[in-house]
């Protein structure tokens, strides 16, 4: 992984992308601004994820922000789940790294965009073990810290990146524990892409199933939710091709091209 600089922290007021952290008005603004870019994206994002789970299974989303997955998601068994007390949610005031559910309750657990926002990995996989029934399957999408979502990082100073953290270290924060929406973009890489490490640290919890990298230009002009930015506005017919073009880009070169990583833990013991 190419590095343009080992470590960007931005002041809040530094960030121009603040309007994310509204998921009422982000799901107010999904429904009402019929943007094909944007609900081709989040589309790509979770239907995915269907053929992961059964008709039948119980599972919830943790970090749920504005609850796109219950849009694309199949299963009428998911529930949303989230730090915030929003009304859109099932169980609110959901802490992913000790969440209270009992034990083996859940077929499949999802969690979309959040796993760079926790404080602590660890304690967050060990909880998905705990909650997780017998071969239950925790389904992740996270971004991938290529050079192009470092610069992208960089001009829109949202979230920031820090490579020098250890991320299996249960002392030292890896994100803002006073800022729910504060992210480290690093810590999936730092994560999975040390399979070696992986298996030392997680070998006792959970397997990887599946892993695929994906996005680079359907996100870029997606034009975003609350924070808009700059796209050209496309039906399906042209996402698919951007889509297709994306294939090509990440296969040639992932490190620089690729914005996002879909993977499928399977729990073990």
């Amino acid at each position: 992984m190419f590095k343009i600089l080992k470590k960007v922290e931005f002041r809040p007021e530094e960030n121009k992308m603040k309007s994310v952290a509204d998921t009422l008005n982000a799901t107010q603004i999904f429904n009402s601004r019929k943007s094909s870019n944007l609900k081709f994206l989040l589309k790509t994002r979770f239907e995915w994820m269907n053929k992961f789970i059964n008709k039948n299974d119980v599972g919830i989303e943790v970090g749920s922000g504005a609850g796109f997955a219950k849009y694309f998601i199949k299963n009428k068994n998911l529930k949303l789940t989230d730090l915030s007390n929003d009304s859109h949610l099932d169980f609110k005031n959901i802490d992913a790294q000790n969440t209270n559910f009992k034990e083996s309750s859940f077929d499949y657990v999802i969690a979309s965009n959040m796993l760079h926002h926790v404080p602590f990995p660890m304690k967050f996989f060990r909880e998905m073990n705990r909650i997780l029934k017998k071969d239950g399957k925790l389904i992740i999408f996270e971004p991938y810290s290529s050079v192009l979502l470092q610069l992208a990082t960089l001009a829109m100073k949202h979230e920031g990146f820090d490579f020098t953290v250890n991320v299996w270290d249960e002392k030292n924060p890896k994100s803002d524990e006073k800022d729910v929406w504060a992210g480290n973009i690093a810590v999936p890489n730092l994560i999975f892409d040390d399979k070696e490490k992986f298996e030392e640290k997680m070998g006792n919890y959970f397997s990887i199933k599946y892993e695929e990298l994906t996005e680079c230009l359907i996100f870029l002009n997606s034009g975003g939710v609350t924070s808009k930015t700059l796209c050209i506005p496309m039906n399906n017919f042209f996402m698919n091709i951007l889509n297709c073009v994306d294939s090509i880009l990440i296969k040639i070169f992932p490190s620089f091209f690729c914005l996002g990583r879909r993977l499928v833990l399977i729990k073990k013991n």
